[in-house]
Parts: structure tokens; C-alpha cells; sequence
């Protein structure tokens, strides 16, 4: 893991202070609020629907197991509303029969970043305190900036991978971080890294994918890819260069995001996105972009040309842990039960990752089971997570982009424990990639931007498929759930995607099928197509059934989902989900309550 300098942690204790500071004034009502949220923005807080969110950084998603417990200590010390929240947020609920409404917890992100929901503002700065104990913070987690850097979770591990991509993330972190030039573009702006053969990064949906690979002399380079993008106009990203040799991606970034500073639209937040500004001017942007780079190698000197010397320097806190290295003997050997064999070889095809060390794994502990939402996990979950890295995984672990945990630096001969000290903990399910291992955004339950909720349609779903035998049979299915359009659920990359929208004042659904993130199972990267009109909620978790049961009756031996429906089209598809529709004059379509009263704060993802 990166080691930080005394400059960076100074830095973070200093905007810990300096948080502080504003906040005392905004609660002595001598900061107004308006003043105010610029600044908490810049520090990763939200307010959202019933509370304060906080999005914590995690760069490329990697995590230490002192930084796990410290995010632990702060879901159970901290992440509790106050009796006044909660009795607002229990009274909306409770129409959907919530009895209880979970708090003590941190959510992974699709972003990999860690967020809490519940954290009372003026225990913030006690929060951000804490936080820089151990290096963390929530700068550029918002704003119109370039926000977290993110990879593939199985980063410098990976079995095909070409190259590392930590060490060039990292840089690329380090010069975006409060970049005077980019602190205020035109909308937030969303750079992906991958060094493997498969793309485990979604990198063309992202604003600026970035692919390391070798030419034919085998020199180390980046293609480039730029405008990928979710939200109300869904776009595959456009390679704008073949090989653009390391050490300058720097400066080739500086001339990208320069052009896009420059001439991305700023009159209307929904065409800001640099993905609008490549569809608009296509071949004269990439133009511009190339004469850009010219300037700044040719005129400005190349200012940002990352030196061997740097490059190296970075590496070398990415090397294989001592701990690895050193030949160390196994856990104390433990014999499977005969009748727990069948769940132990499904988690080992399921959970469990080739490792670029023969002797090596990297094992995904799964945190979508029923009773939580995905992405969740409460501070015991968490606590248990920083045991298992210390003990099998060299004290490292990963966030990954479907919203689970990866420990990175497993032992092969070590797995057997590994799986029973999981299964204890109930992280062990062998579902990862299966249609429960879910993504799904928070939904209308906590953002003041959503239109539906997401959790209830994930419970729904997950409590239909509890069967382990069928969802084996049903193979890997990537289903992805957005409560609004800014698809913070990522619904267009899924193979199944559910759209939450607002019509008339009732929370309806669209839902989507053929979508992909790029990844070896998906195919290439592409939007998935709508299968009919919108749902209501209690309807969802029928249509998700009959488009499976399409797919059982139609598939051929060991056809995937998404493979099926490329071969047979969509149209039997959109037949099963019309077919499963209830009578429209149903009284219980749309039990769900829109929620009023939105937060002051309602643009501010």
C-alpha cells in the first residue's frame, strides 16, 4: 500500500482543522449555511434526505486494516441519528412495514468509497479528526473536480494483468487533489485505470478510461478512452489514442481536461458532462485535445512528464507484502465436512481469484445476503473484516466496484480457513456474481435525488432467490439498481437493470436487459435496451422472474444470460415482461409513499 508522507498527513490533520473551525462558526450562526456547504462539500459532506452523508475517499479502494477499524469505530460510535430523524424516518418507512431502521453501519460504493448515512453534522468534525488519524478524509468525494481515482480491485495481483496500476493511480491522485485549474469544471468528472487483459474497471463508461498496454516493442503506454457515461444520456467512451507512451499521461490528461474546461456547457447541469461535449464536437475535440498536448510538450516544457525516478519510487510501496514473501507455514489445517463440501468448492469457484503468485488467491468476502442492503455493512462486519485481512491477507483489503470486499493476498492452502472463519461471520456466501450479488444505490430510503427506492426492490428480489442450488443454475447475472437517473446504481451496465422513476407522484420502474460493463463475462461495454413500459414496485420482482424463466427455457447448454439474449434478441424477453404484469387497477402497485420535503441540498451528487 502507498506509504503517505509527512506532507500528506499534515495536510489532512490541517483540513481537519480547518473543518472544524467552520463548523464551530456555521453552528455559532456567525458562517451562514449558504457559506457554509461549499466548504463541508469539499470535505465529502452531504446533506441528504433525513441526515448528513459522508463520503469517505478511498483511492483505487485500497484499505488497510487499521484504516477498516477505524471506519468500524466510526459506524458504531457515530452513525446514529438523533430521535428526532429517526422518528421522521421510521414514520415514512413504516408504511412498508420497516420495523426497525439499521444505523452503525459504513456502504461500499460503486465508486469504491465508503459512506455513512447517519453521522449527526456537528459530530463531523470529531469524525474528520478521527479519519486523519490514519490518512483518510472525504476531499474531492464531491464537487465539480475529478473525484476518486478507481481500478481493479484484483490491482497488482491479477493473473492477466500487464502491468500495475496502482503506481499510476496513485500519481494521478496526488496531481488531480486540489488541482487549482480543474477545482471547479463543469460537472464532476470520473477517471477509471485498468493494467489487465480484462476490463474489471467498467473504464468505458467513466469520463476517462485509461488501459495500459505494451506496443510491439513491448514499451509500457495507456490507450485512452474519453466520454463514457451513465445518467439521462447513457455513452460508451471514444478511444481518442492507440499508445500514448507513461510518462506522459500526465500531460496528455492536463490538455484533455483543459478542453474540457473550456468548452464544456455550464448553462445546464445535465449536458455538463464531458460524454455530451465528445458526442457534440466529436473529431474537433480530439483535435483540440492533440493541439493542447503540443502546447504543453512543445511551448509550456511538459511540466508533468512522470520521471523513472518517481515512477519508482511510487512502486515500491506497491510491492507484494514482507509477509508474503517470507515462506511462513500454513493455518492450522482444516478438513471440510463431507456434507459442507458442495458449499466449499461453490464459494471456491465463486469467491475465489487466480493470483498472478501461483501460491497466492484473492478471495471476495460477499456482503449481499438477506436483511441488508447491498453494499452495507455494520461496524461488526466491519471490525471482522480487518480480523480476516490481518490474519489471512497480509492486513490489506479492497472495495470493490460491485459493492463487496476483496482480501488480496490470501495463501492457497490457507483458503479452508479462510472460508470457515467467513462463513462464522456470514461473508462467505458463494454468490458473488450471481443475480443476488446485487449493485444497488441507496435509493429514495436516504437520497434526496432519488425518485424511487432501491433497498426494498434489492429485499424483494434477494428474498425470491435465497436458494443456492437455483441461483448456481441460474449462472452469472449482473443486476444493477438505480433509485433515478443519475444511475448511481449503474442500471444501464446491467444485464438486468431497474430504473426508478417518478410519474405522477408514484414511484415506478423501468427495467432493462442486455446491458455490460466490459468485463470477460458481459462482452463489450454497451447500454442495456428498455423490455417495456414502467412497473410498479410490487410488480418488479415478478417480471425479473419471468425474464429468468425466459432465459431457463430458451438458453442452451451452459448459455449465459447475457449470451442468450444476444443470441434470441429481446423480444421474448419483452413478452415475458408484459405477460407478468399485474391488472393496472391493483390497489397495492404502489404502496411505496413518495417522500416530500426534499433536502436543501438536492443537486448536490
Amino acid at each position: 500500500m502507498y506509504q503517505y508522507t509527512d506532507f500528506d498527513r499534515q495536510f489532512i490533520r490541517a483540513r481537519a482543522a480547518q473543518h472544524r473551525d467552520q463548523l464551530e462558526r456555521n453552528l455559532a450562526g456567525t458562517l451562514s449555511d449558504d457559506d457554509f456547504r461549499p466548504l463541508r462539500l469539499q470535505n465529502g459532506w452531504y446533506l441528504q434526505r433525513y441526515a448528513p452523508m459522508l463520503r469517505v475517499a478511498v483511492p483505487y479502494g485500497e484499505l488497510s486494516s487499521a484504516q477498516m477499524r477505524v471506519l468500524a469505530r466510526i459506524a458504531r460510535e457515530f452513525d446514529h441519528p438523533t430521535k428526532e430523524v429517526f422518528d421522521k424516518a421510521i414514520g415514512t418507512q413504516a408504511a412498508w412495514g420497516t420495523t426497525h431502521l439499521p444505523v452503525g453501519y459504513g456502504h461500499f460504493t460503486t465508486r469504491q468509497n465508503v459512506q455513512f448515512n447517519w453521522i449527526p453534522l456537528a459530530k463531523s468534525a470529531d469524525v474528520m479528526d478521527l479519519l486523519a488519524t490514519v490518512g483518510m478524509h472525504g476531499i474531492q468525494t464531491s464537487g465539480n473536480c475529478i473525484r476518486n481515482i478507481t481500478t481493479d480491485e484484483r490491482a497488482g495481483v491479477a493473473a492477466d494483468e500487464i502491468a500495475d496500476p496502482r503506481p499510476f493511480a496513485e500519481i494521478l491522485r496526488q496531481w488531480s487533489t486540489l488541482h487549482p485549474e480543474f477545482a471547479f469544471l463543469p460537472r464532476k468528472f470520473k477517471i477509471a485505470i485498468t493494467g489487465a487483459a480484462e476490463d474489471r474497471a467498467a473504464t468505458r463508461w467513466h469520463d476517462v478510461g485509461l488501459h495500459l498496454v505494451r506496443d510491439r516493442d513491448g514499451a509500457l503506454g495507456f490507450r485512452v478512452f474519453v466520454g463514457g457515461g451513465m445518467g439521462r444520456t447513457p455513452v460508451i467512451s471514444t478511444l481518442i489514442r492507440e499508445f500514448l507512451p507513461w510518462m506522459q499521461i500526465m500531460n496528455y490528461l492536463e490538455a484533455l481536461v483543459r478542453v474540457y474546461n473550456r468548452w464544456g456547457r455550464r448553462d445546464n447541469m445535465y449536458k455538463a458532462r464531458i460524454k455530451i461535449l465528445v458526442k457534440a464536437e466529436g473529431q474537433r475535440y480530439i483535435d483540440e485535445v492533440e493541439a493542447e498536448y503540443r502546447q504543453i510538450l512543445e511551448i509550456d516544457g511538459a511540466p508533468h512528464t512522470i520521471t523513472q525516478a518517481e515512477l519508482d519510487r511510487v512502486s515500491a510501496c506497491f510491492v507484494p507484502p514482507a509477509l508474503i514473501q517470507q515462506a511462513r507455514g500454513a493455518l492450522k489445517t482444516i478438513a471440510i465436512p463431507a456434507d459442507r463440501q458442495v458449499a466449499y468448492q461453490r464459494w471456491l469457484q465463486q469467491n475465489v481469484a487466480p493470483h498472478k503468485d501461483p501460491a497466492l488467491r484473492a478471495v471476495t468476502l460477499s456482503y449481499k445476503r438477506l436483511g441488508q442492503a447491498p453494499g452495507d455493512a455494520d461496524a461488526d462486519q466491519l471490525d471482522t473484516a480487518a480480523d480476516l485481512a490481518d490474519e489471512f491477507s497480509a492486513g490489506e483489503m479492497r472495495v470493490t466496484h460491485d459493492q463487496n470486499l476483496l482480501l488480496p493476498w490470501v495463501r492457497a492452502e490457507d483458503l479452508p480457513a479462510l472460508w470457515v472463519a467467513a462463513s462464522h461471520a456470514g461473508l462467505a456466501r458463494s454468490n458473488v456474481r450471481l443475480l443476488t450479488d446485487m449493485i444497488a444505490c441507496p435509493g429514495g430510503d436516504f437520497c434526496a435525488l432519488a425518485n424511487a427506492r432501491s433497498i426494498p426492490i434489492a429485499a424483494a428480489i434477494t428474498e425470491r432467490y435465497q436458494d443456492m442450488d437455483e441461483l448456481h443454475d441460474l449462472g452469472e447475472i449482473d443486476l444493477h439498481i438505480s433509485g433515478c437517473i443519475n444511475s448511481c446504481g449503474h442500471h444501464h451496465s446491467g444485464h438486468i437493470g431497474i430504473l426508478g422513476v417518478d410519474k405522477d407522484g408514484k414511484e415506478w420502474y423501468q427495467v432493462s436487459i442486455g446491458g455490460s460493463d466490459g468485463s470477460a463475462l458481459s462482452g463489450e461495454a454497451t447500454p442495456g435496451k428498455v423490455v417495456g413500459p414502467s412497473f410498479g414496485a410490487l410488480e418488479v420482482p415478478g417480471v425479473v422472474e419471468a425474464l429468468l424463466d425466459t432465459y431457463r427455457t430458451s438458453r442452451q447448454t451452459r448459455e449465459t444470460f447475457i449470451n442468450c439474449i444476444k443470441r434470441i434478441g429481446l423480444d421474448p424477453f419483452k413478452a415475458a415482461a408484459h405477460a407478468a404484469r399485474l391488472s393496472d387497477k391493483h390497489e397495492d402497485l404502489h404502496t411505496l409513499p413518495k417522500f416530500t420535503g426534499f433536502a436543501k441540498d438536492a443537486q448536490e451528487a
